[in-house]
Order: structure tokens, then sequence, then C-alpha cells
């Protein structure tokens, strides 16, 4: 298994941020930067989990989910 993590560099999530919100029509307030880049930063945590996730080449998405 590949580790991702070391391969990717951390992105500059203030600058995304800030560069994000204009061009999704936002308003971010500079109080709540802090907050939305935590955010930003625990999404990024979560999708390195789901795409560091080893599948062998047989897998396929399922075409439907039940519980």
């Amino acid at each position: 298994m590949t580790d991702h993590a070391a391969e990717t560099p951390t992105p500059d999530l203030d600058a995304y941020a800030a560069a994000a919100a204009p061009l999704l029509g936002l308003t971010l307030d500079p109080a709540w930067t802090g907050a939305v880049v935590a955010h930003l930063r625990v999404l990024h945590a979560a999708a390195g989990l789901v795409g560091g996730f080893p599948l062998p080449d047989t897998a396929e998405a399922a075409p439907v989910y039940t519980a």
C-alpha cells in the first residue's frame, strides 16, 4: 500500500477558503474564517482516509446501497 499522505503536500486551506468563498458566491466573515478552515482540515483528513483505503482491482461500485 502506498502512503499517499507522504506524497501529497498539505494544502493551504486558509488560501483555499479565501479563494473559494467568492467563487461560490459566499461572503466569508473574517470572524468565521478559523472555524471554516478547521472544518476544511477535518474534511481533508477524512478524504485522505477514504482515498488511502486499498481496493482490489476487481472491486466495483455498488449500483444500489441498501442498509
